[in-house]
Formats: structure tokens, C-alpha cells, sequence
């Protein structure tokens, strides 16, 4: 079940690659496929999460179909509740620009890159990056992967206008304050590893992901079965950001390794609009969240995978594979 979904996804994302190409010009064309031939390659381990230009076709100068099609791109990397957060971030920048006046705060200001060819026998993926925005999608016949993903959002909470109130993050937020408070002094000690948090997350925009940056924290096995479960339910926010088929091959992974090596930890204030930090630590991936600067109200979250991130398992069984 989880192989055919993932192909009819694949299938989905080659769709809207071949719709986004019917509506641009040549030149948006060569843009698109800006990068390296072999999807490997140690420049597309380049990343960040800060505002700038980035390799790739810029949306600022999109026209509304061509946009439209980018937008059905972004959806058909994710799940629902994954889209909807891709776009928040994207919506949340929107309101940060008219904030500060800045030029042309209605246009967005992503790149997005096309790598490989959707319909050849090879590896192919596509990304988009920009301000609080970092989608990375690989795909080969073995499967797919979407790590690094970060969403971010400036503000964290919106206090005015027509989207007062917003909390792109406040899911990811709440959830994990919940679990801190719910713990008794003894595993909040082991939990809160600092007072004042960290400006950032910790493992930046390395390009790879080093779960021993992270502080060791609270054992889920240390916990009570209600602080399990809120755990739980926290990677799974994460982790249900991707297409279902991969979330739940995620989550089946982390479950026959054993839910006792996952570890939680957190840093800051426990009050609403504190500044805070938090992670999450496996042996195979980790979960990454702050919100410190703007005095608390500006926020960061970020899913990394050690093994998958830029699709290295599938890209490294690949390219093994065919020059046997």
C-alpha cells in the first residue's frame, strides 16, 4: 500500500512539474533547470532558511497561471496539513514585507529548482527555498524523500489585520509547552537542559543532520504514558507535514527501532510569548523548534532525517547500482 501511494505521489508531483513547464518561457525554462546533473552533488547540500536569493526561478516575476502552477507544485509535495503550512509560511512573509514596507511586499521572493528528468529512468526532484520556506524532494523508482523541511514564520502570532490572531506554528508550539508543563520536577529537570534559550536552532543549515548538536533531554522511556503520547503526537505533527505513505514509513521506522530512544528537550520560558526552544532527538532523525528572537515572536521549526535528508539513502543505492 505504501509503495503504490507513494508511486501514484510521485505521479502527482511529475504532473504538476510538466504543467508548471507548459506555461513558462524558455528562459523561466533554463532558470528551472538551473543545477548540477547528478543529484548528489555536494553544491545541493546548500541551504538556508534566511531571507536572499537562491539558485533557480524566481516566483517574484511570475505571472497568475505561472504561480498557480508553482502553488500545485508545493501542494502535491505534501500532505494536507503539510501544504497548508508551506503556504502559511509563504502568506505569513507576505504580511512581514507590507510590516516593514518592504518593495513589492505583494510579490513572493522563492526559487524553485527542477533536478533530473521527471520522465527518464534516473533520480529527479525539485525544491523551493526562500524566507521560511525549505521543501526538498528526491524521487527515484525505490521510493521518495522530503528532508530538510523547515517552515518558519515572522511573526509567530499576527496581531493585526486580516490575519490577527494567526499562529502558523502554534500546533508545534503548544504541544510541546503542554509536555513540559506536564512534567513533574524530577523529569523537568532531566527536560529543561537551559533558562534562557538558544538564538537559533542548533544544527543551523548544516548540510547534515547531527543529532548529537541537540541536548540529550528527557528519555521517552522516563516518561508517563500521557507524556508518551504527547510526544507522539509532537513527531507526528512533524512527520505528517509529508505525503501520508512517507510519514507512516517514517513513524514504522522510528517504532520497530524502539520509541525509547527518542529524547526530548526544551529551553526558556514556559509562559506564552517566553522565549523558548525545543527538540526532539532519534537515532535517525530530529525535530528542531525556537522562537527567541523578536522577543518570542518570530519562530523556526525544522525536520531533519540522518539517513534521507537530500535523498542520500536512494541517491547513494542508485548511483551504486548503476555503475555495477
Amino acid at each position: 500500500m505504501g509503495g503504490s501511494s507513494l508511486k501514484a505521489k510521485a505521479a502527482e508531483m511529475r504532473e504538476a512539474v510538466h504543467a508548471l513547464l507548459s506555461v513558462l518561457e524558455p528562459e523561466q525554462v533554463r532558470e528551472l533547470r538551473a543545477g548540477p546533473d547528478r543529484l548528489d552533488a555536494p553544491a545541493l547540500r546548500e541551504w538556508t532558511y534566511l531571507p536572499g536569493p537562491r539558485p533557480g526561478l524566481p516566483t517574484e516575476g511570475l505571472g497568475g497561471e505561472q504561480r498557480e502552477a508553482v502553488d500545485a507544485l508545493l501542494t502535491a509535495a505534501h500532505s494536507a496539513p503539510g501544504a497548508e503550512l508551506a503556504r502559511g509560511a509563504i502568506e505569513v512573509e507576505r504580511h512581514r514585507r507590507a510590516l516593514v514596507g518592504a518593495p513589492g511586499a505583494d510579490r513572493d521572493r522563492y526559487w524553485v529548482r527542477l533536478l533530473g528528468d521527471p520522465d527518464g529512468e534516473g533520480p529527479w526532484g525539485w525544491r523551493m527555498n526562500g524566507h521560511h520556506l525549505a521543501v526538498h524532494v528526491v524521487i527515484t523508482a525505490a521510493g521518495m524523500r522530503v528532508t530538510p523541511h523547515f517552515i518558519g514564520a515572522e511573526p509567530a502570532r499576527i496581531a493585526d489585520g486580516p490575519q490577527a490572531g494567526r499562529r502558523l506554528l502554534g500546533p508545534e508550539e503548544d504541544l510541546a509547552r503542554e509536555l513540559t508543563t506536564d512534567l513533574d520536577a524530577g523529569r523537568r529537570a532531566k527536560a529543561v537542559f537551559a533558562a534562557a534559550p538558544p538564538d537559533d536552532i542548533l544544527t543551523r543549515d548544516d548540510p547534515f543532520a547531527d543529532p548529537d548538536l541537540l541536548p540529550t533531554g528527557l528519555p521517552y522511556g522516563d516518561m508517563t504514558p500521557g507524556q508518551q503520547r504527547l510526544l507522539e503526537r509532537l513527531v507526528r505533527r512533524y512527520l505528517d507535514r509529508a505525503p501520508a505513505a512517507y510519514a507512516q514509513e517514517c513513524w514504522s521506522d522510528a517504532v520497530a527501532r524502539g520509541l525509547d530512544a527518542l529524547s526530548f528537550a526544551w529551553g526558556g520560558g514556559l509562559v506564552l510569548g517566553d522565549r523558548h526552544y525545543y527538540c526532539v532527538r532519534a537515532p535517525d532523525f530530529l525535530i528542531e523548534y525556537d522562537n527567541t528572537q523578536d522577543d518570542g515572536n518570530h519562530a523556526h521549526s525544522v525536520w531533519r532525517h540522518v539517513r534521507h535528508d537530500w535523498g542520500a539513502d536512494l541517491l547513494r543505492a542508485h548511483y551504486t547500482e548503476q555503475h555495477r
